[in-house]
């Protein structure tokens, strides 16, 4: 028998909860200077019905840049915000730049 999620109770193939936790947040995408003038790109607002380390792994990836995750915050070094934006939005979340 399939296992049954125990959130929406459907089965997990057709499991809809991480998509639907992707339209209902409202992501922020903007930049701040750092010691020494280094720039940091900061994704805030992502809930914890998402895997933020993965994200955060898919984003470094896509930004080819390092990063971490602090606070509940994903910090990219330097000024990626378009980068961060599209892929975010290739993945299915809603993000605005400040």
């Amino acid at each position: 028998m399939a296992e049954i999620c125990p959130i929406c109770g459907l089965p997990k193939e057709l499991c809809v909860c991480e998509e639907i936790a992707r339209e209902q947040q409202k992501i922020k995408i903007y930049t701040e200077k750092r010691r020494y003038g280094k720039t940091v790109t900061i994704v805030e607002g992502i809930k914890s019905d998402i895997d933020i380390n993965d994200l955060a792994k898919k984003l470094k990836t896509e930004c080819a840049s390092g990063g971490t995750v602090k606070n509940g915050n994903i910090e990219l070094q330097g000024d990626h915000k378009t980068k961060v934006q599209g892929a975010l939005k290739k993945i299915g979340f809603i993000a605005e730049i400040r």
